[in-house]
């Protein structure tokens, strides 16, 4: 931080993020106490102090709050921050330890609060409880603003991308061939899970008509989820599952060479504020073709540094790809305009530096 001061931070959030374990991971090699409470299956990480709070019931919900509140207050720290609002939020707002901080992560006030009136109080209830609450989008200070957050309160934090991992790849064609990914093929990729949020099957459904055009393509699908199998086996039902495949999930630091071997990056999702896996494929100086959301409007101007298509449109997503992989020209030139604007303004190491000194100025103001 800005002045050397040293916190003791305690996060709520779930440890298997790679979002959360960048967060972590940060403040950690800067020498402050980082602290992990989570319900979730998280291993250990290293310079964190991780509990894992364990309750089977889905009616475990009173015991839970207890269970937190008491690891909060033998923690101790100087913050408490919650990462997704109508999750860990509600258990940090509900342990009345200032200051707080809450971050905003896109479906915890995108999509939840349209769920249950309970869900969209509970969405309320946190934002007006926190002390700071950071956006990752212009789209999402709107929205948090329209749940009576305080503006005063909203900062735009990116979750940013580590420029140091996510790169132009030079060992293209070797790891091409490593594959089994023919050097003749041009590669359409996507990193997004494999849940109905993010659309993948409009992806799928977009294949046979870019091999129409272009039969030399190759599309990989990195991530995993709860609709693999049925994606696979659409994939066989339009008869194109030779140029597709399913890589799973990969560790955060495998995906830039998977990114390097791709001449297009493509999103489906069905909402986003700002993409990380956006940012990691325009720092690889990718092209990209993405959906046409406000959050992605953020990043992406149609036209200039990639394209837009509207959601589950197949036919203008497979258009817009074409589009791309018959002109060399405009893909490179789309690519070094979007590596530019993800160092500028997508910076992983600037953006945490930014946090540091908000933290350090709510500690202080507690102080007074």
């Amino acid at each position: 931080m800005h002045r050397g001061m040293k916190l003791k931070i305690c996060y709520l959030a779930d440890g298997r993020s790679v979002h959360t374990l960048k967060w972590l991971r940060y403040f950690a090699t800067k020498g402050h106490s980082v602290h992990l409470i989570t319900f979730d299956e998280t291993g250990q990480i290293e310079g964190v102090e991780v509990q894992k709070l364990r309750y089977f019931s889905k009616f475990a919900y009173p015991f839970r709050i207890l269970g937190v509140k008491k690891a909060v207050k033998e923690t101790d720290p100087n913050i408490l921050h919650a990462h997704y609002v109508s999750h860990y939020g509600m258990y940090a707002a509900l342990t009345g330890l200032r200051p707080f901080v809450v971050s905003v992560w896109g479906s915890d006030v995108l999509v939840d609060p349209t769920k249950s009136m309970m869900k969209s109080y509970v969405v309320k209830y946190v934002l007006k409880k926190a002390d700071l609450i950071t956006v990752d989008s212009i789209s999402s200070l709107k929205t948090v603003a329209g749940f009576g957050a305080d503006e005063k309160k909203v900062k735009l934090i990116v979750h940013g991308v580590d420029l140091r991992v996510f790169q132009p790849f030079e060992d293209r064609e070797k790891f091409k061939k490593d594959l089994r990914v023919p050097q003749s093929h041009q590669v359409v990729i996507s990193t997004r899970s494999l849940e109905s949020i993010y659309d993948i099957d409009t992806l799928i459904k977009a294949v046979p008509h870019v091999l129409d055009d272009c039969p030399n393509t190759y599309f990989l699908i990195v991530g995993d989820g709860t609709l693999r199998r049925e994606l696979e086996g659409l994939a066989h039902k339009l008869g194109v599952a030779e140029n597709v495949r399913f890589v799973g999930l990969l560790r955060n630091e495998e995906v830039p060479k998977f990114l390097g071997i791709s001449d297009v990056y493509v999103s489906t999702s069905l909402s986003d504020t700002t993409s990380v896996s956006l940012l990691e494929a325009m720092a690889c100086e990718l092209p990209v073709v993405v959906t046409d959301l406000e959050g992605n409007r953020e990043w992406i101007k149609d036209g200039e540094n990639g394209f837009l298509f509207p959601k589950g449109d197949f036919r203008t997503l497979a258009e817009k790809i074409l589009l791309l992989l018959r002109d060399e020209d405009v893909r490179k030139k789309f690519g070094v305009v979007n590596k530019t604007i993800a160092e500028k303004e997508g910076d992983y190491e600037k953006e945490m530096y930014k946090m540091g000194k908000l933290y350090e100025e709510l500690v202080e103001a507690y102080k007074v």
